[in-house]
Parts: structure tokens; C-alpha cells; sequence
């Protein structure tokens, strides 16, 4: 057996690529009633142009959904006016710097504003997609929400882009 020194083994570990950081979140179907079955998965990964973000889900409605990181690691239902409501307990956007505003991926309101997702008509979501002012540190310990319909990233005809109901959520661990 062959022992390497210190130096010869730092330049062989100095060679090599680093290994970028990744987290896969479970996504599941979330509903009044609570989260249910698992429909696919989510790898977050860095890159130089931002947080990227690999979906592999199944059993959506076809067309754009809002796409958010939200503020809490819960997928779970919570009470609101009464009524409980689904993926509640995430908390709202993501927004560490109080912006209250939602502007989308590229604007400077609300970190969590995400991409759309893109379901094609067999009820998948595979295309790859990019957040350009996020880091994969940034969200740990938060929740990735996908909303029932499109986000038009505006207050304005309805809240939050018009969204709508929260329909699936993972936590990012």
C-alpha cells in the first residue's frame, strides 16, 4: 500500500472539481385536508446565475403555475377565517428584506418570486429553471409552494401575483 504525503495528496484533492451543493425536495399534493400523496421532486442546485431549480413532477393541471419559496418549513393546513386552508402554515413569500412587494425572479421585491413552472398536458413539470437572486443557503430550512394558476408577479388585479390555491409543497431540508 502506497501512503501519499500531505502535500501530494492536497494537490490531488486541489485538482479536482469542488463538488457543488444540492438538496432534492419532495414535493407532495397538499389539499384543505392536509398534505398528500408524493408527486415528484425538486433539485435545488447553485450556479453562477442564480438558484437552480429541476423539477420532476407529475399529476399537475396543464398550463403556469406561481412558483414560491415560502417562509416556513411547513406544507401543512392551518386555520384561516375558520376554514382550514391549505399549505397555510408556510407562511408567506419569502421576503428576508421586508420589500413587501412582488415583483417577480427578476425584480427586487420578495426573494421567494420564483420562476413559473411549466406543465406540459400529460400533468408533468421537467424544464429547468433559474432564479437569479437566490442561493441554495438562502432558502434551507423553508418551503417550495406551487400554486393552482399563473403569477402575473403583481399586487394588481388580485394579491400575490393571483396564484391562487396552494396545490403542492416541499420542505427544503
Amino acid at each position: 500500500m502506497k501512503i501519499l504525503t500531505p502535500l501530494v495528496t492536497a494537490l490531488l484533492l486541489s485538482s479536482l472539481p469542488a463538488l457543488a451543493a444540492e438538496k432534492i425536495v419532495v414535493v407532495n399534493a397538499i389539499s384543505d385536508n392536509g398534505i398528500g400523496k408524493i408527486i415528484g421532486t425538486v433539485k435545488l442546485s447553485d450556479s453562477e446565475k442564480g438558484l437552480v431549480i429541476d423539477p420532476d413532477l407529475g399529476d399537475l393541471t396543464p398550463g403556469e403555475h406561481g412558483l414560491h419559496i415560502h417562509e416556513n418549513p411547513s406544507c401543512e393546513a392551518a386555520d384561516k377565517d375558520g376554514k382550514k386552508t391549505a399549505g397555510l402554515a408556510a407562511g408567506g413569500h419569502y421576503d428576508p428584506n421586508k420589500t413587501a412587494k412582488h415583483e417577480g425572479p427578476q425584480g427586487h421585491g420578495h426573494a421567494g418570486d420564483l420562476p413559473a413552472l411549466q406543465v406540459k398536458a400529460d400533468g408533468s413539470a421537467t424544464q429547468i429553471l433559474v432564479a437569479p437572486n437566490l442561493k441554495l443557503a438562502d432558502i434551507i430550512g423553508r418551503s417550495l409552494m406551487v400554486h393552482a394558476g399563473a403569477d402575473n408577479y403583481s399586487d394588481q388585479p388580485k394579491p400575490l401575483g393571483g396564484g391562487g390555491a396552494r396545490v403542492a409543497c416541499g420542505i427544503i431540508e
